[in-house]
């Protein structure tokens, strides 16, 4: 069905924007997977959802106040990306090792954080990331437009796109003309993450669980 293709596109246009970036300065993060895995399972586990009664009417909320609980998540997924930056722009690891790191061994950190099961989530406002809609359009492809409008103005109307293209190209004759390549490397690892911690929002919300596994 269209909406379900719409929210894979989504998600994987969110996760090409930062890894874009990351590509640019001729780098790769093959972690991803395991960032969406650790925040969506921060995020389930945080708002889960807890069966009340009020006024006689049986009702779910959410374990923690969800706006806590995103921020955690997407806390959570900078620290991934942090952890990357830090291993190929301040150790100097090639990118494909670096990010290898945290490829393996994010799933078993997203394991320890669901406890091995499949934390369901049962806050009904939190579906509306991943399943609503906002004049007849999904409502996550507004926040994918949204990050996409971000990064577009950013890139093209500032000169951290030139910034990034400079390191991609000739990171010692970037370093020479001013630019300090080893912090802007380190934030665009941070940034990828970001951009797939904002996927695992929405794709959390849109199954209603987190599958450390899957």
């Amino acid at each position: 069905t269209w909406p379900f293709q719409s929210l894979i596109k989504g998600l994987m246009t969110l996760i090409a924007m930062g890894r874009t970036l990351v590509s640019a300065t001729r780098g790769i993060d093959i972690s991803v997977g395991a960032t969406v895995a650790i925040a969506g399972a921060v995020a389930a586990s945080l708002i889960g959802g807890s069966l009340v009664i009020k006024e006689g009417v049986q009702t779910y909320v959410s374990n923690t106040p969800m706006p806590l609980a995103f921020a955690a998540a997407l806390f959570v997924a900078l620290l991934c990306g942090l952890w990357n930056g830090l291993l190929v722009a301040g150790a100097g690891m090639q990118p494909i090792v670096a990010t290898l790191i945290l490829m393996v061994a994010g799933r078993g950190v997203a394991q320890l954080i669901t406890e091995g099961q499949i934390v369901t989530v049962y806050y009904e406002p939190f579906f509306f990331i991943g399943n609503g809609f906002i004049f007849g359009i999904p409502g996550s492809l507004y926040i994918v437009a949204a990050v996409l409008g971000i990064l577009l103005l950013l890139t093209q109307r500032t000169a951290l796109g030139l910034f990034i293209e400079s390191v991609g190209i000739n990171p010692v004759a970037s370093r020479f003309s001013g630019i300090s390549a080893r912090a802007l490397v380190f934030w665009v690892y941070a940034f990828c993450s970001l951009t797939a911690g904002i996927a695992a929002l929405i794709i959390t919300s849109n199954v209603k669980s987190a599958d450390a596994n899957n």
